[in-house]
């Protein structure tokens, strides 16, 4: 189970994260929407640390940390329940994808590379992308890489996957290979956090919706509550604006 209290960051005197509260349940998939730069990202970072936020609890499992009052091990041992995925992929360019999904089995959690390669070869199988398993990241298109990005993130086992705006650098007839694999893991009930500005793909992905604006949550439910009956005015005028942008791009 994940519990955030509270959480608030800034930088300088920009507020870009304001009291957020929520909880989700192991195996369900709670989707963040919202216009750019509102913080969905900085809450994906807060959430393992790569952001310290400047106030607020997190939980993860049977780890807490206190942003006031943690140590460092605290934090170490909350980042190895999560694994992030960035919407730039950031793989290791000098790695093969076989070798990419290793890493973290290999430097995170001591496995040996026997069975690091084992396990590796399992989720290249698993995200459809064995035959690349050879192939170094300047080889692989930008789906391609995205799906080695996801699978690298599975391998750290993690209790949670943060997924930063999974589509934001692919062309759009890439698109669809990466939200059929995320598909895919809501429904072995992968526990997910998942920041996107794709509608249709977090209507029908969440268990739960956050509306984030201006840093903080305006409004938040059931996909049904979020897209179909909306209560806030702002959650409203922003879905009506990818309405109107989704009728235009049809025609």
């Amino acid at each position: 189970m994940i519990d955030i209290k509270h959480l608030s960051k800034s930088f300088g005197e920009l507020k870009v994260l304001q009291n957020v509260s929520f909880r989700l349940e192991e195996g369900k998939v709670l989707v963040l929407i919202g216009p750019s730069g509102t913080g969905k990202s900085t809450l994906l970072r807060c959430i393992n640390y790569l952001e310290k936020p400047d106030d607020g609890m997190i939980t993860i499992g049977d780890i807490t940390v206190d942003a006031k009052n943690h140590k460092k091990n605290d934090i170490y041992k909350l980042r190895r329940k999560t694994a992030m995925v960035f919407q730039n992929y950031s793989l290791f360019r000098h790695k093969t994808a076989l070798q990419n999904i290793m890493t973290p089995l290999v430097d995170v959690q001591g496995v040996s590379k026997s069975e690091a390669e084992e396990k590796a070869r399992e989720i290249l199988k698993s995200i459809g992308l064995t035959e690349k398993a050879d192939e170094y990241p300047a080889h692989l298109s930008g789906g391609q890489q995205q799906r080695i990005g996801i699978g690298r993130a599975l391998a750290a086992n993690p209790q949670v996957l943060l997924i930063d705006e999974p589509t934001s650098s692919l062309d759009p007839e890439l698109v669809g290979e990466v939200l059929n694999l995320l598909y895919k893991l809501a429904s072995q009930k992968v526990t997910m956090i998942i920041a996107t500005h794709e509608m249709e793909f977090a209507r029908h992905i969440a268990d739960h919706v956050i509306f984030l604006d201006e840093g903080g949550i305006v409004e938040e439910g059931s996909p049904d509550d979020i897209f179909e009956n909306p209560s806030k005015p702002r959650t409203k005028q922003f879905l009506k604006k990818f309405e109107q942008k989704h009728a235009m791009d049809e025609e």
